[in-house]
């Protein structure tokens, strides 16, 4: 058999490993959780990892940005594996596994589509729950110095001599 020029070097197992990897976005091991690639990981000692993983998918369900690695979102919800925050965000979990499940899913991290995952946290928006976790992630995703350059902030322009001076005026995007 020959193989494509276009396609030499990339067989079907090899792009379904691929699509695999992708979509699933994290792995859950003991007491950690860690990306695929293993380019970061996560401890989680309260929570449940599993648990953890399926918050750290719903925030990116949330707040979608495919320029942010997971690792940014696993930072914005780090914050919840306190044992102040367990018993309801483990409740919360739940729910909304309970949720996947009415809608023929085992769980909601096994839903494979965002917008089927979407059209499930779309059901349960009006939740403490999840009013508690969007409201979270407004600070905790967008505090992060470091996705800032990522969407073009440059950060705060007081000690730089403010924005005027800085571009403000220059009007070459419009």
């Amino acid at each position: 058999m020959t193989s494509h020029p276009r396609t030499r070097g990339l067989t079907r197992r090899a792009l379904l490993s691929h699509a695999v990897a992708t979509v699933a976005t994290v792995t859950v091991g003991a007491n950690f959780i860690c990306a695929p690639d293993a380019a970061w990981a996560l401890e989680v000692t309260v929570l449940k990892p599993e648990t953890m993983a399926t918050l750290i998918l719903m925030a990116r369900d949330i707040y979608p940005h495919d320029r942010l690695g997971d690792e940014y979102y696993a930072a914005a919800v780090k914050g919840y594996d306190a044992a102040e925050e367990a018993e309801a965000v483990e409740a919360g979990i739940a729910a909304l596994d309970a949720a996947a499940a009415g809608a023929g899913y085992a769980a909601y991290a096994a839903v494979p589509w965002e917008a089927d995952r979407v059209a499930i946290l779309r059901g349960m928006e009006a939740s403490p729950f999840f009013q508690k976790v969007r409201g979270g992630l407004v600070t905790g995703l967008y505090n992060q110095k470091e996705v800032w350059p990522l969407f073009g902030y440059e950060g705060e322009s007081y000690s730089k001599g403010g924005y005027i001076k800085r571009g403000f005026d220059d009007i070459a995007w419009l």
